[in-house]
């Protein structure tokens, strides 16, 4: 059993992968450019700065890290309310969760004002009361980092807490910081992707949180 659940947001409780193309593609069509999901997948689960540090050198962009993030940032807070949405199963493994009396939080690469909006705009403010961004560490994911803060903050050896994640980058840096790293891939990470990072890939919410209630039968 695990003395704390640490969970990643995007593509892991909620569906907003989706929503963040959409806005990046939004982005760089302002630009003439196409965004490609051959690119994208080199970016998945970044912190904006790494991942606009990547994108600026595979696109020749002459502006700064700050204004693109800033731009991707405001495009998102418009998409949040009526686009993203939870993941199947993520509230019934939320409330299970909060059932069993440990320290739970999420762990974002996503910048605050991001996290926040989305916790709103789900109506989990009060169920999430512990809230951590990769803003706030030295480096993202998939440097270890924003786990490490989390489980520190929380009181928590980060070796006896559960990690989730969707994303190669999300389970490299949980696997890292010394967690078990559940995944469920979201739909642009094959399964086959995280051989070699953590064996403990699930199809859905639903089938980990029948694994959890296995553990704390």
């Amino acid at each position: 059993m695990f003395t704390g659940i640490i969970f990643d947001m995007d593509g892991t409780l909620v569906d907003s992968e989706v929503v963040w193309e959409a806005a990046e593609a939004a982005l760089f069509a302002r630009r003439g450019i196409t965004y490609t999901d051959e690119v994208r997948q080199q970016v998945i689960g970044l912190r904006l700065d790494a991942f606009f540090r990547k994108l600026i050198a595979i696109y020749q962009l002459n502006e700064s890290v700050e204004a693109l993030a800033q731009e991707l940032d405001a495009e998102m807070l418009q998409r949040i309310p009526s686009q993203v949405k939870a993941k199947a199963g993520a509230n019934e493994l939320l409330a299970y969760v909060e059932t069993l009396g440990i320290p739970y939080a999420i762990a974002s690469s996503s910048p605050m004002s991001i996290i926040r909006a989305i916790v709103d705009a789900q109506g989990w403010t009060a169920r999430i009361p512990y809230l951590y961004t990769a803003d706030d560490v030295a480096l993202g994911k998939p440097a270890p980092d924003v786990y490490l803060y989390a489980a520190h903050e929380l009181g928590l050896d980060a070796r006896a807490c559960l990690a989730l994640e969707d994303s190669p980058n999300g389970a490299r840096a949980a696997v890292a910081a010394g967690m078990t790293c559940y995944v469920v891939p979201d739909f642009h990470s094959a399964p086959a992707r995280f051989a070699g990072i953590t064996p403990h890939v699930f199809p859905d919410l639903h089938a980990v949180l029948a694994h959890l209630k296995t553990l704390y039968a």
